[in-house]
């Protein structure tokens, strides 16, 4: 054989020979990724994650690799990486909007909101129903979660409503109370004293936000000032509050610390009841966008200017979990104790020993409806007994909620709402029921 020949043959063998390998390479692809879903499916994502991220640097472009990527760093909660594989199969199928779905829910994973609002609106509505970051503020106050970038944020609300409260002051439903001293007539209340049904209005206006030093480093801070008016013979028990918190925030990875000092001021037909001032120090720890621990340590000192004998030391310690799901369900739980000390000597009648209890959550109907529930329950037992009573006060009071949350346009929050009080108490005075309807209208700014 001449060596021109050969040279033609060689050449033609490296011609041929991707060409035979080829489909062997795309099958060995496929069957890669049928791999990695399979075991997603079988709950098994971390295992499935790492074999395609052994494979990332060599076939990262490619949209079925990515979309599987996707998909197996998403259930493994590798959240930043599942953004990183959607935003390459969103660059190159720019209408595909399943794919813009997956990457809103992975940059909410990562509590991005701000690159989530850049989607269509057909990706927002799909990917995070009933604005769950929106809806858990309902339930659990705190300040924003982190912007993508750790930029400086401010927001609030202005809110009205009203409804109908079958005890607007919290008072016993009967007039004839047994004596403490036994063979005693029965004590007959004042009929102000008893409760009292009334129509309602109310009013809120709220901001809380955050200045930004530097990655870490943030002021935070919050006011709100709410009123609330009763119709008919109930115009005693209109109240006004004014709450306001400022305070310094460090965070590192999901870490976050907030100390703040409070302060509040409660009146009542006008004239101060009390007043509150203290500190807060909170514990934030976000194991990702979805799942969160909330701690917090607090000590006030409550002070009632025309009864100086009930002031109090309040001291109280708790936590709460907080989960989003997939589908924009929301649950939380939490629990809590503590103490109210009082300040007075032989006062110890007003002060009492406290433990708590928390669970709710809310499931979205579509992408504006979702109903929402929550139970709170707290016992309370007193350090000496009621000089008038003869009894030492123990109080079991449960607290339940249920309503319906509508947003009818971005920023708008409209719920009807239905709560029971039951307060079981040893003293026949602070015993009693109060239910209240409600429709509230919320707009977020």
């Amino acid at each position: 054989m001449s060596i021109p020949t050969c040279l033609r043959r060689m050449r033609h063998l490296a011609l041929v020979l991707p060409l035979g390998l080829a489909p062997w390479s795309i099958l060995h692809a496929d069957e890669l990724l049928n791999q990695a879903h399979a075991l997603v499916q079988q709950g098994d994502a971390q295992r499935a994650f790492a074999l395609l991220d052994a494979q990332e640097g060599a076939r990262a472009g490619d949209p079925a690799f990515d979309e599987a990527m996707g998909r197996a760093a998403q259930a493994a909660r590798q959240y930043t990486r599942a953004v990183m594989a959607w935003e390459r199969v969103v660059a190159a199928r720019p209408d595909d909007v399943a794919a813009q779905v997956e990457l809103a829910r992975a940059l909410h994973a990562v509590g991005d909101r701000r690159s989530v609002q850049a989607l269509s609106d057909q990706a927002r509505a799909r990917g995070i129903p009933v604005d769950a970051a929106l809806s858990i503020d309902q339930f659990l106050v705190s300040y924003d979660r982190p912007d993508h970038g750790g930029r400086s944020s401010i927001k609030g609300y202005v809110e009205l409503g009203g409804g109908r409260d079958s005890n607007a002051n919290a008072g016993p439903g009967t007039a004839q109370l047994a004596s403490p001293v036994p063979g005693t007539p029965l004590w007959t209340l004042a009929p102000s004293a008893l409760a009292t049904k009334a129509d309602f209005a109310m009013a809120a206006l709220s901001v809380r936000g955050r200045y930004v030093l530097d990655p870490r480093w943030s002021l935070v801070g919050s006011a709100t000032l709410a009123g609330r008016r009763h119709g008919g013979d109930a115009g005693a028990f209109d109240s006004s509050q004014f709450d306001a918190a400022a305070g310094v925030s460090w965070r590192s990875e999901r870490h976050e610390f907030i100390v703040s000092g409070q302060g509040s001021y409660y009146a009542l037909d006008g004239e101060r009841l009390r007043t509150l001032g203290g500190v807060l120090g909170e514990w934030i720890y976000r194991i990702d966008g979805y799942r969160q621990w909330g701690s917090f340590l607090q000590v006030l000192d409550m002070d009632y200017p025309t009864q100086h004998v009930r002031d109090v030391r309040r001291t109280v310690a708790g936590t709460t979990y907080s989960q989003v799901f997939r589908n924009g369900s929301i649950a939380y739980a939490g629990m809590y104790g503590g103490r109210e000390a009082p300040r007075a000597d032989n006062a110890q009648q007003w002060g009492h020993r406290l433990v708590g209890l928390r669970i709710g959550g809310q499931v979205p109907v579509n992408n504006q409806w979702a109903v929402f529930a929550g139970v709170d329950w707290e016992h309370r037992r007193y350090g000496a007994e009621d000089p008038f009573f003869a009894l030492v006060r123990r109080d079991r009071q449960t607290n339940v909620a249920l309503g319906l949350s509508w947003v009818p346009l971005p920023g708008w929050r409209i719920t009807p709402q239905w709560t029971l009080t039951r307060n079981d108490s040893s003293l026949p005075v602070t015993d009693y029921d109060r239910r209240v309807v409600s429709v509230t209208v919320r707009r977020e700014f």
